[in-house]
């Protein structure tokens, strides 16, 4: 017990080193938004120093003499290469053009010779077309089937009808001919599209294009060439000034992140400080509970054991027969003693029989039977009564282990046993109470014990100087020790259980 007030200084001096170690100045947080805008500023002028630099730097490659690496002459190079494959397209788009030209010629004159022949063919004929031609043969033939034709008329109408179905057939031919003139006219449209082809026009467009740029580019490289020395100073220029925008920027992010980060770690640092404080107002709020708790124990466990037992060993003796036991002194009535469970006012009672149900009569009834006419009283002899047990009193023998008695003459029994457990815990009274004053004080000194470092491994639970907190490591020698500590506590666990089940 008198090392509790040392191990409390120890915890309040280090509980007050550690806030004095964990006390931070709260840093200004810095403003996003305003970085933000400043940061596209300087990121928009280095952007410009940047293309400004590669532009400086790619004239003064271009001036390089037989500088075949340089973009100009790689450019060059490429486009003298496109160059040449789009004449040779063009080339082959030439010879095929005459082709087309030659088969154009050939398709128009077929065609004219075709609708001669057509028109020749069609001037023979005096109708238009089929329709016209089945309508005079509808005619004729109409005329001859009325029967009112004379004999020549009709001969010359037969007539007429068969050289017109002949005129029929030619028209068919017609059809043939005219099917076959736009054939040659729809190849003849095909073939002249060929020549306004628009790949062709796209590769000659291109070719002028590219043909332009290759110019440009010479000239470019003419005109850098002669003044390379300007342009050597213009690419230092540039990256000097490049480089110092690059600078201001990084500078300018830098301060930034390391004002966030240091504002972040305040945040960490203070939440931190208060969950150790909190931590540390925990663990003394439970080393006080625990305390009070123990001394409760204590308190308790030095009470004379067995006390309630006897208590209610005695009330019971008494209560069974009263001459079992000394006489007691009249003090206040224990809150162990027997006691029936609720009390009945018989007063209103007196004088009057309850019938049970059935018919039989109470056992006993207050008053006399007489007879009408007679002064003299008649004696009603005593009827046996019943035993009865009340139950609050079958509740405190089964407290004390004993069974009820079910008649009068199981009370001296059950007398004697109450006297033997009476004598058995009188006698083991003393020990019992040292016994339990031990378990309470070695309770207390584990208790005391845990408060010196955070304490030991016991209660399922490391101690913090073996939990490899903060970095540090653990000894072997310690981690023995908290598995024999773990079995310990499950041995200890298991016999209490043995304990509680008996």
């Amino acid at each position: 017990m008198a090392t509790a007030p040392a191990a409390a200084t120890v915890a309040s001096a280090d509980t007050s080193s550690a806030a004095d170690k964990q006390a931070f100045v709260r840093p200004e947080k810095p403003d996003e938004a305003a970085f933000k805008e400043q940061l596209s500023k300087l990121e928009s002028a280095h952007t410009a120093a940047q293309q400004k630099f590669n532009a400086a730097r790619q004239k003064q490659d271009l001036a390089r003499p037989n500088n075949k690496d340089s973009p100009n002459a790689q450019r060059q190079q490429e486009l003298k290469k496109e160059l040449g494959e789009l004449r040779q397209a063009q080339q082959g788009f030439k010879n095929s053009r005459n082709t087309v030209h030659d088969k154009l010629k050939r398709l128009d004159e077929q065609i004219k010779s075709r609708l001669n022949e057509l028109k020749t063919s069609k001037g023979k004929v005096q109708y238009k077309s089929v329709e016209d031609v089945d309508r005079e043969i509808a005619r004729l033939q109409k005329d001859v089937d009325s029967g009112t034709m004379k004999l020549v008329d009709e001969r010359k109408a037969l007539s007429d009808v068969s050289n017109l179905h002949k005129i029929r057939k030619n028209f068919a031919g017609f059809d043939s001919q005219q099917k076959t003139v736009d054939d040659l006219k729809a190849e003849y449209a095909e073939q002249k599209k060929l020549l306004d082809d628009p790949e062709q026009k796209a590769i000659s467009n291109k070719y002028n294009e590219l043909q332009t740029e290759l110019d440009g580019l010479k000239k470019e490289q003419d005109e850098a060439f002669s003044n390379l020395k300007g342009l050597r100073e213009a690419t230092d220029k540039a990256r000097a000034e490049q480089q110092e925008k690059w600078q201001e920027m990084k500078e300018f992010k830098d301060k930034y992140y390391a004002q966030k980060r240091a504002f972040s770690d305040y945040d960490y640092q203070a939440r931190k400080a208060r969950n150790e404080r909190r931590r540390q107002q925990e663990i003394e709020y439970q080393a006080s509970k625990r305390k009070e708790v123990a001394s409760k124990r204590l308190e308790e466990a030095s009470g004379p054991a067995y006390q309630d037992e006897i208590y209610v060993c005695e009330g019971l003796i008494r209560h069974f027969d009263p001459s079992a036991l000394p006489a007691k002194e009249t003090t206040a009535e224990s809150k162990f003693a027997a006691a029936a469970q609720r009390t009945v006012d018989s007063s209103g009672f007196k004088g009057t029989a309850l019938p049970k149900k059935g018919g039989d009569e109470e056992s006993y009834f207050i008053g006399g039977a007489s007879k009408k006419g007679k002064k003299n009283k008649k004696t009603t002899p005593a009827v046996e009564t019943k035993f009865n047990l009340n139950i609050g009193i079958i509740e405190e023998l089964a407290k004390v282990g004993v069974d009820a008695p079910s008649s009068q003459a199981d009370v001296p029994a059950t007398v004697q046993k109450l006297q033997e457990k009476l004598s058995n815990w009188k006698s083991d009274q003393d020990r019992k109470t040292k016994e339990n004053i031990a378990k309470a004080q070695k309770e207390i000194d584990r208790l005391e014990a845990d408060e010196t470092d955070g304490a030991t491994d016991a209660a399922r639970k490391p101690a913090q100087k073996n939990q490899a907190v903060n970095g540090d490591s653990v000894s072997a020698d310690a981690e023995l020790e908290q598995e024999k500590e773990a079995e310990a506590d499950v041995a200890e666990e298991l016999e209490k259980a043995k304990i509680e089940d008996a």
